[in-house]
C-alpha cells in the first residue's frame, strides 16, 4: 500500500499540513527538532495508535490546542482506495475507515500497514521479551485473520486467571480458567511458532546482507512453559506458585524468540550496532512477509537513517529497498552521501510547522 495522502491538524508542532509523498522513494530533510520525526510519528500512530517516542498521547497536541487530527489517503496494489483518520481530544478518539465511523482502533490499524525503523528500535534485540511478541502479534494481525480471535480470547482468560489469583481464591476456581487459557494459549503459541519460522528465510537473506560477518542467521523460539508439558499441566504445577506470586507465570504471554548467528558464540551478545542491524533486518523481512501474504507491501518508515547506518550499510539497505516495489520515507538532516541520496523520487525540506517539496 502507498500513502497518497496526510493531513495533520494541531499534531506536534503541526498547527496544519498536508504531505502528498511521491510512490516509491522519499527523502524527507530538515534539522533538528523541525518536525520530521513527527510527520513519520503520525503514520506510526495510524497503524499502531501510540507513538514510537513513547508517552502520553497528551503529548502529541499541538501546544495551545484541545485536540489533534490525523487523516490519511491510500492507494492498495490491487487499485482500491483507503480513507484512514483518528482524532482526540481530551481522553476521547474518534476513528474513521472510508468515512464511516468504527468503533475499534483495531480496523484503523487493519487498514494501515506501516514498518518502522528509528532510533529505538534495537530494544527489539534487548531487554523484554515484551517488544519481541508485539512483532510477531503484528505481523499475524495483518497475515492471519484467524489470529485476532485466539489473542482476545486468551487475553480475557489471563486476565481473569490473574484476577483471581490475587483473590487467594479455593485452588480448584481456577481449574476452568486454566483449560479455557490452555487452548487459546495453545493456539496462540502455534500461530506464532508458524510466524517465525515463515519469516525465517527473509530475515536470513537480509542478515546476510547487513552482518555477512556473524555468519549464517537464524530465529529461535522459547515457549514460554517447560517443553515436555502441555500447557494445562504447566499451569497445574504452577498453580502454588502462582497463588503465592498473584499473576500467572507459564504461557505465551511469557514466551520469546531469539535471533542466533552461526559465527557468533553461543553466550556471546551482540553490539548495539549488531543489535541496529538485527532489528532492521527482522523489520524488513517482515515487511517482505507481509507483501507476499497479503498481495501489497507496508509503507517503509526509516528515522534518521544516516546517524543510524554508516554509509556501506545505508547502501545495502537502499540496494534492498530499490529491488522491492515499495514505498519508503526516511528522514535525516541531510540528504545521503553518493549514489544512496541522488536515488531518490522525491525531496522534501521540513521547517518548523510545514513541509515542501524541493
Amino acid at each position: 500500500m502507498q500513502l497518497a495522502r496526510l493531513q495533520l491538524t494541531d499534531f506536534r508542532a503541526f498547527a496544519g499540513l498536508l504531505f502528498e509523498p511521491a510512490p516509491g522513494r522519499n527523502l524527507v530533510l530538515g534539522g533538528n527538532g523541525a518536525g520530521k520525526t513527527s510527520l513519520l510519528e503520525a503514520i506510526h500512530l495510524l497503524a499502531y495508535g501510540r507513538s514510537f517516542r513513547g508517552g502520553a498521547h497528551e503529548a502529541l497536541v499541538r501546544q495551545g490546542a484541545e485536540g489533534f487530527s490525523v487523516f490519511s489517503h491510500w492507494r492498495l496494489a490491487d487499485g482500491r482506495e483507503r480513507r484512514v483518520g483518528l482524532a482526540r481530544a481530551g481522553r476521547q478518539w474518534q476513528a474513521r475507515v472510508d468515512g464511516a465511523q468504527v468503533d475499534s482502533l483495531a480496523t484503523v490499524h487493519a487498514a494501515c500497514a506501516v514498518v518502522c525503523f528509528e532510533p529505538g528500535s534495537h530494544a527489539l534485540l534487548e531487554g523484554s521479551g515484551d517488544p519481541r511478541r508485539r512483532f510477531l502479534d503484528w505481523g499475524l494481525f495483518h497475515v492471519e485473520p484467524g489470529f485476532l480471535p485466539v489473542w482476545r480470547r486468551y487475553q480475557r482468560a489471563l486476565r481473569q486467571r490473574n484476577a483471581l489469583l490475587k483473590q487467594a481464591p479455593n485452588p480448584t476456581e481456577l481449574i476452568p480458567w486454566e483449560r479455557e487459557l490452555a487452548e487459546a494459549g495453545t493456539a496462540l503459541d502455534q500461530f506464532r511458532n508458524r510466524y517465525l519460522a515463515a519469516l525465517e528465510p527473509g530475515f536470513r537473506e537480509l542478515a546476510g546482507r547487513l552482518l555477512p560477518e556473524l555468519g549464517a542467521a537464524s530465529l529461535h523460539a522459547g515457549r514460554g512453559w517447560p517443553a515436555e508439558l502441555a500447557l494445562e499441566e504447566a499451569l497445574a504445577q504452577a498453580r502454588p506458585r502462582d497463588l503465592r506470586l498473584g499473576f500467572t507465570s507459564v504461557g505465551p504471554h511469557r514466551g520469546d524468540w531469539r535471533p542466533r548467528y552461526a559465527g557468533l558464540p553461543g553466550l556471546a551478545t551482540l553490539s548495539r550496532g549488531q543489535e541496529k542491524l538485527t532489528a532492521l533486518a527482522a523489520l524488513l523481512a517482515q515487511a517482505g512477509h507481509l507483501a507476499a501474504a497479503a498481495g501489497d507491501w507496508p509503507l517503509i518508515l526509516l528515522d534518521d537513517l544516516g546517524s543510524e547506518l554508516d554509509r556501506a550499510h545505508q547502501r545495502a539497505v537502499w540496494a534492498w529497498l530499490r529491488s522491492c516495489p515499495v514505498q519508503v520515507l526516511v528522514t535525516g538532516t541531510e540528504a545521503p552521501a553518493g549514489e544512496v541520496g541522488a536515488d531518490v523520487d522525491a525531496v522534501f525540506h521540513v521547517e518548523q510547522g510545514s513541509v515542501s517539496r524541493v
